[in-house]
């Protein structure tokens, strides 16, 4: 196993300095990126519409492509989907990632091609790898067995007259990995891709808990669960008496800040070690390449043209659009994608704030959708989450979910507020204690909040309540929405989630 391990190690390190051509000439990767897409897409349908044949320059791209979100490409989805092909992109797309990004609103699929899948998923794995072993020569990875945690694969075709099947992107992923990467992974394919997340936890708890588990790969909320169920079973205290040569989490999905309490409680060593990745549907965007920093890393070779947003003028009719060489530092942009998969000029719905631009390093600080700003404290989930994560480190709290809405103004007597409702695995020593921290951090770090807050003006302190171990995972089971890449909203601007959640609490106490 060491000699593996080694040559293995080796094999990873080779893509390093490709990695480190577009850090050095991010615009001209950039360049050649669109280039090259505008080429591949323009004998498609969309390529002939749009004119991909007279493009020359991002100008002309920029002038002759409109934006699009979901709703205003689903048509061209749609075609592909029932069986017409060379519609947005010239392979046959086979593969749908299946996407809600919340527990809101109905599925939408994105197309996965042969080009996405090697060129940007199968090549971020594979990066991720790359950069960990670079940044830990040392590592043991390859002596042992990495743990996915999927979602699962829709088993028919999506329409009757095409090919194309649905899944989670990870199950897809899973799907179609080379023999090879299936030989250095567990559980088997079988109980990755199931589609029933209890029986599902279950199965991999007692496939996986006698396997030589060196790296876990997943989202945080359900690899916690899953490692919860295999101590029960082994009835072991923390994790590392199950797998003793576990030594890394690569993580992604959602924010680790609010479950890092949690997970040094069930892997108890200084040596353990997370990495933060950004694979979305959509493409896989970004990973952590300094183990001291938690920013990412702009994947620049992937196939993925990127365009910017300033999120201030989303709303504008005619918003104005830069390319990478436009962006600076600490402003919030929602992001625009064209890619290998067929995506052409896509508002995927997420934000990002840039750190650094040579090379481009950024944190994502939430979604176009997923806010606070009903009184103008215009409250992010970058907000959100380090107030909470701060708030537990102050008192040695551990959570697995949360989610906040606005109190809105019932007469012209009364005041607004936010209401959080947080589920704990070990509660605070004093509740209202953890409120006041959470709300003066958050006070702290938004100064629009801070604002409204002032002497209780507009906004009064926050009102917390504290969920019942389970209550996120029983809301989202009811609206059919557990397991794969379903989220709970951190944040939601009207009091739908919020109404439904608060009729699930034994009692509501604040």
């Amino acid at each position: 196993m060491e000699v593996l391990n080694s040559f293995m190690t080796w094999i990873f390190k080779s893509r390093l300095g490709q990695i480190e051509k577009f850090k050095q000439e991010p615009h001209s990767v950039q360049r050649t990126t669109l280039v090259e897409l505008l080429e591949a897409a323009k004998q498609t349908e969309f390529g002939k519409t749009h004119h991909f044949e007279k493009i020359k320059s991002y100008e002309d791209f920029a002038k002759r492509v409109p934006l699009f979100d979901y709703e205003s490409f689903t048509p061209y989805l749609e075609k592909n989907i029932k069986g017409k092909q060379q519609v947005f992109w010239p392979s046959d797309i086979q593969w749908f990632a299946k996407s809600s990004g919340t527990t809101a609103g109905r599925s939408k699929y994105i197309p996965v091609s042969d080009e996405s899948l090697e060129e940007c998923h199968f090549k971020g794995g594979k990066d991720m790898v790359s950069l960990y072993v670079s940044n830990f020569p040392d590592t043991k990875l390859f002596t042992g067995k990495s743990l996915s945690v999927g979602g699962a694969l829709e088993k028919k075709p999506l329409h009757p007259k095409g090919i194309a099947r649905a899944g989670d992107v990870s199950a897809v992923i899973m799907h179609n990995l080379p023999i090879w990467a299936q030989f250095i992974r567990t559980p088997s394919l079988e109980t990755a891709l199931m589609s029933d997340w209890e029986a599902k936890i279950e199965r991999m708890a007692r496939e996986t808990m006698d396997e030589n588990v060196t790296s876990i790969a997943g989202v945080p909320t359900w690899t916690i669960v899953l490692l919860q169920r295999i101590l029960e079973i082994k009835k072991a205290s923390h994790i590392l008496e199950v797998w003793p040569n576990l030594e890394v989490f690569f993580h992604g999905a959602v924010a680790f800040g609010p479950y890092r309490n949690l997970f040094k409680e069930l892997i108890p060593s200084d040596k353990m070690r997370y990495m933060e990745t950004y694979n979305a549907s959509e493409g896989f965007f970004g990973m952590q390449d300094q183990p001291d920093s938690d920013e990412l890393l702009l994947l620049l070779d992937y196939g993925i043209f990127y365009e910017f947003i300033l999120t201030e003028d989303l709303e504008k009719e005619n918003p104005r659009v830069i390319s990478l060489e436009g962006v600076e530092v600490g402003k919030n942009y929602a992001l625009l994608i064209s890619t290998n998969g067929g995506l052409w000029r896509y508002k995927i719905g997420d934000t990002v704030k840039f750190t650094s631009v040579l090379p481009y390093r950024f944190r994502i600080s939430g979604r176009t959708k997923h806010f606070i700003n009903a009184f103008g404290e215009e409250v992010i989930v970058e907000n959100a989450e380090a107030a909470i994560s701060y708030a537990c480190e102050q008192t040695g709290a551990t959570l697995t979910n949360f989610t906040a809405a606005p109190i809105y103004f019932e007469d012209s007597q009364s005041k607004g507020a936010h209401e959080w409702v947080v589920e704990f695995k070990s509660l605070p020593s004093d509740l209202e204690n953890f409120a006041d921290i959470l709300d003066q951090h958050l006070r702290e770090i938004n100064s629009d909040y801070d604002a409204k807050r002032h002497k209780n003006l507009a906004l009064q302190r926050l009102q917390l309540h504290a969920a019942p171990v389970g209550l996120f995972e029983s809301w989202l089971a009811k609206k059919g929405k557990l397991g794969g890449q379903h989220k709970v909203p951190r944040l939601s601007n009207s009091r739908e989630f919020m109404e439904e959640i608060l009729a699930m609490l034994p009692q509501v106490t604040q």
